[in-house]
């Protein structure tokens, strides 16, 4: 039995479960789209605004697995002007153009080229190419995705300006601050003013740490939608 079979059981049953339980997209969408949806975002009094512009914030192979449906999912909905920027995190071609081409993801409208270096330079960089373009666009939301460094230097950007943030994925813990993603996780979760969780863990872990409830929005994986969609591919290839 090869491993791909083995693991085949498991990936059915969590598809099953997100199917089931969260249909992330469609929540996720949803609120977004609710004209019903809460207008207070945090101490600031910030209120939402009629989110015409969503820019979207990645830069590394786990944020385009996450980005990618929530973006097929709102350019379904009438009223939305997206913009992709590319952080330049993953900069290599098998890190980065072989999952827009899988993911069917569009090229980004922007590439901020940051680049390498060490955790603060990289996020340094990060903000300082970043800030500008914010400045310029000036987007009703940004929606940031996981745990990486990019994630984290737009979340500081954003709560500087101020624009209002999503955090996609967020709640997720570890609980071991030697890891820098947990750091990343934990500081972008303050900052947010719209935080989507995968998973009810994820949201008694906010509220443990004093987020309010009122910004915290059970939307289920994303992921999970993004494997609904590639695994039928996937598969046809390994029958080949």
């Amino acid at each position: 039995m090869t491993p791909s079979t083995e693991l085949r059981p498991s990936i059915r049953r969590e598809m099953a479960r997100g199917k089931r339980k969260y249909n992330s997209i469609f929540s996720f969408s949803f609120f977004l789209h609710n004209p019903k949806r809460p207008n207070q975002l945090n101490k600031q009094n910030k209120s939402l605004p009629d989110l015409k512009h969503i820019l979207h914030i990645v830069g590394a192979r786990p944020n385009f697995m996450k980005a990618a449906p929530v973006m097929r999912a709102l350019s379904e909905q009438d009223g939305y002007v997206q913009t992709l920027v590319h952080t330049g995190q993953h900069y290599d071609k098998n890190m980065t153009e072989v999952f827009f081409q899988e993911l069917e993801l569009p090229k980004p409208d922007i590439n901020l080229g940051a680049g390498s270096g060490s955790h603060s330079f990289q996020t340094a960089e990060i903000m300082t190419r970043l800030e500008e373009l914010l400045l310029t666009k000036k987007p009703d939301l940004v929606l940031v995705y996981g745990d990486v460094n990019s994630t984290l230097a737009a979340a500081l950007v954003c709560s500087k300006i101020p624009i209002p943030l999503g955090h996609v994925e967020a709640g997720l813990r570890s609980f071991d601050r030697n890891m820098p993603e947990e750091i990343n996780r934990v500081l972008t979760d303050q900052v947010s003013d719209l935080l989507f969780t995968p998973s009810e863990d994820a949201n008694v872990n906010l509220i443990n740490e004093g987020i309010p409830k009122e910004k915290i929005h059970f939307v289920g994986n994303v992921m999970i939608d993004s494997l609904v969609r590639l695994l039928p591919k996937a598969e046809s290839k390994l029958s080949k």
